[in-house]
């Protein structure tokens, strides 16, 4: 939990910074691809930013080889080498996905799932995403899963909003309401 809270403090930080300057998509997706150097176990990038066997110069020199190669300007790098003289470079994939999440915020941009029982075509999978934009009033993003188990119809989730609308869940509650009744 106070991995989460630090991790939100330090986007805070670096989503006002990026703010001022416009630079707030740019800086969230530079954070992305250096999480995704620390999710790769073969890439060693974690270890050698985190490990306090290393000397901190090391990790320093290390963590600006890592912005150069994102191309980051120089107040992201000096974000960076914060993280590492703090000792804080191991939350770092916290720290990216609180700042996409403020972005988002910021864009009105929600991100979503929705369930069905076989694939949508694009057309009508553009309606349900149309509909969703309306019900939430954000721009929103969805992602698509397929369940047979749900027999027909869609389970459509966004942020907290969850519409379900499958026939499982309609003959369970036929189920239960029959139950009730006996």
């Amino acid at each position: 939990m106070r991995q989460t809270i630090l991790a939100r403090r330090y986007a805070k930080a670096l989503f006002s910074l990026g703010k001022e300057q416009g630079k707030t998509e740019d800086y969230s997706g530079k954070l992305k691809e250096i999480a995704a150097l620390y999710a790769d176990e073969a890439a060693g990038v974690s270890d050698a930013v985190t490990n306090p066997l290393y000397p901190l110069d090391v990790r320093e020199k290390v963590m600006v080889k890592i912005a150069e190669s994102v191309q980051a300007d120089a107040m992201l790098t000096n974000f960076l080498k914060l993280l590492i003289a703090k000792k804080r470079a191991d939350i770092l994939p916290d720290i990216a996905e609180a700042m996409q999440s403020m972005v988002n915020r910021d864009q009105n941009i929600s991100h979503g799932t929705i369930v069905s029982a076989f694939e949508f075509d694009d057309a009508l999978m553009a309606k349900i995403q149309t509909t969703l934009e309306k019900l939430t009033g954000n721009k929103v993003i969805l992602e698509t899963q397929v369940d047979p188990s749900i027999i027909g119809g869609i389970i459509a989730k966004v942020g907290d909003l969850v519409l379900d609308g499958s026939i499982k869940t309609q003959l369970n509650g036929l189920k239960e309401s029959i139950k009730g009744r006996e």
